[in-house]
């Protein structure tokens, strides 16, 4: 009869097996189950508050908590007792650091999670609810907390003088942050940058970029910007920069037009500089020597009222500003509408060549 049935019944090895496999399986999940209940990684910024949540989960029932303890570990790893919780002898707060700001949520061993008050950059580390049991001795899960700090960003421009040696013409800083920002430079100016960090003792950092250049005039008044990347803002902080390059003056003479004949009135000159700082002083003088008496000067404007041979001279305009001066000349002919006119004969004047040409007249 035996042998009958197992005829009819064979048994498979590998299906049996595989069954026994899973079971095996599923025991061990369970028991490699953690049974405190913790969030792995929480993130909260100073002056805030922060949950931390702790639940004991016992499927079977068996286990008995005699007291729950949270112990804070910071970076440089000195464990310490922050908030006990005892069935019997109820609450205590042993850390003075922590004293005041640390409360527990519910009065019960089964879910002891806390709350920490008014948040500082130093309370970051990792947060283990410990519980002491029976018979299986001590459970606990950790929550690592981290600690976030806006950055205090900054950014400035340095006023320098032209010159031929690279310098620091703008610096931008992203100051006490956590984690740290990283700053970035947009400027079409050809320059380069520097970066340095140094780290504060609460776990901040501080980024400091120093942007350099050969500063031209011609890069006075241009822009570079300021980009500061960091987890904590919603989206980049942007700071546009005016550079401020200061230099000697550049000097141009405008007005003549050669055609300064004997007799002509108001022939003007124009002294123009391009300076920064500002010129403070213009001067023209004539390199025969005292300005002729037909001359007024006003301001940067030079006017002869009426032409002569006084004014066949060379006038210089000076201009000077903070850091010097700088010159510019202009060498003024004057022409003699009668000199060597042939008998019976006109000379004309072509305006604005300076040159004349004599025609003969009908006797």
């Amino acid at each position: 009869m035996a042998r009958d049935y197992a005829a009819r019944c064979p048994v498979y090895p590998m299906r049996n097996a595989w069954l026994v496999a899973v079971a095996v399986l599923l025991a061990a999940q369970e028991i490699g189950a953690p049974k405190v209940q913790v969030a792995e990684e929480l993130e909260a910024y100073p002056t805030e508050s922060v949950e931390l949540s702790c639940q004991f989960n016992d499927g079977g029932g068996l286990t008995k908590l005699t007291q729950v303890s949270w112990i804070w570990e910071p970076s440089d790893g000195h464990r310490d007792n922050i908030a006990v919780y005892h069935p019997v002898y109820g609450q205590s707060f042993p850390n003075v650091a922590f004293k005041d700001r640390v409360v527990f949520l519910h009065n019960s061993l089964e879910n002891p999670s806390i709350r920490i008050s008014n948040l500082r950059m130093s309370d970051a580390g990792r947060y283990t609810c410990e519980y002491a049991t029976y018979p299986t001795g001590n459970e606990q899960g950790t929550t690592t907390l981290i600690m976030l700090s806006k950055p205090k960003n900054s950014a400035n421009g340095v006023t320098v003088q032209a010159g031929t040696k690279s310098v620091v013409v703008a610096r931008c800083e992203a100051a006490d942050a956590k984690p740290a920002a990283t700053i970035e430079w947009l400027a079409p100016v050809g320059g380069n940058h520097s970066t340095s960090t140094t780290s504060g003792p609460d776990g901040t950092v501080t980024v400091r970029s120093e942007y350099r250049l050969v500063p031209t005039p011609a890069d006075n008044g241009r822009e570079v910007i300021c980009r500061v990347n960091q987890k904590t803002q919603k989206q980049p902080w942007v700071y546009p920069i005016k550079l401020s390059v200061e230099y000697l003056p550049s000097v141009s003479i405008e007005g003549y037009d050669h055609n300064w004949y004997v007799g002509r009135s108001d022939a003007t000159l124009v002294c123009l500089a391009n300076a920064n700082p500002e010129p403070t002083t213009i001067t023209w003088t004539a390199a025969s020597g005292p300005l002729p008496e037909t001359v007024v000067v006003e301001g940067n404007k030079l006017t002869v009222r009426k032409v002569d041979d006084a004014v066949n001279t060379t006038f210089i305009c000076e201009v000077k500003n903070r850091l010097g001066s700088s010159r510019n000349q202009i060498t003024t002919v004057v022409i003699d509408a009668t000199a060597s006119l042939p008998t019976g004969g006109v000379c004309v004047l072509f305006p604005g060549t300076g040159r004349s040409q004599t025609k003969a007249t009908a006797s």
